[in-house]
């Protein structure tokens, strides 16, 4: 069924079709956001679970 889905020429058309869409100047600002956002999405996922037992700060008196 996918057998020919990732030949050369189809991955060729892709790059060019984003060429035209996105411009020469921006594809390396796309795949560098990409980047940033992959590793910040496994930056947090290996950070520390959040506290569920933590209680918000009471709000500030107001003063008269």
């Amino acid at each position: 069924m996918f057998e020919g889905l990732f030949q050369p020429m189809h991955l060729l058309f892709l790059f060019g079709l984003a060429v035209l869409l996105f411009g020469p100047k921006k594809i390396p600002e796309l795949g560098k956001s990409l980047g940033e956002g992959i590793r910040g999405f496994k930056s947090a996922m290996q950070g520390a679970p959040e506290k569920k037992d933590e209680k918000p700060a009471p709000p500030p008196t107001p003063q008269a």
